[in-house]
């Protein structure tokens, strides 16, 4: 299977820390997350799940915690019932936040692999600069 990774990136006006809590804290998260409940244990190898409704269709994604640098960078695997591939590691998406701080302001390169095709990649893209643009509301209303 080819693997064609979706990147999204912005810049916040925003230190990388205020970045960081509002990634990690579930409440600031479902403002960013299209309203997904985020349950997490923040610790490498932790599971983390988001739950919510999308297009009236109940949801419940999960995935694990494989990287956790405070203010630098997240990394998580990532699979979504939705998808309606079987639950096996092959079908799971690594998606990685990056934070680089430069003069108080924080851009934030958000990746994720394992896309079948471009138009999947695409596709992820579009959904994930939707989320970035809502993170960087976030964080600057703080």
């Amino acid at each position: 299977m080819d693997n064609f990774i979706s990147t999204s990136t912005i810049v916040i006006n925003a230190p990388a820390n205020k970045v960081w809590q509002t990634l990690t804290t579930p409440e600031l998260a479902k403002q960013y997350l299209f309203g997904s409940d985020v349950t997490a244990d923040w610790r490498v190898g932790g599971a983390i799940t988001y739950a919510g409704m999308w297009e009236g269709k109940k949801f419940e994604d999960k995935g694990t915690i494989l990287t956790l640098e405070p203010n630098k960078q997240l990394t998580t695997t990532h699979f979504s019932p939705l998808s309606g591939k079987e639950d096996k590691p092959e079908n799971y998406h690594t998606v990685s936040y990056t934070l680089d701080e430069d003069a108080g302001k924080t851009t934030v390169t958000l990746t994720q692999d394992n896309n079948e095709t471009q138009e999947e990649a695409d596709h992820s893209t579009q959904n994930w600069n939707m989320a970035l643009e809502s993170l960087k509301k976030v964080v600057e209303s703080l």
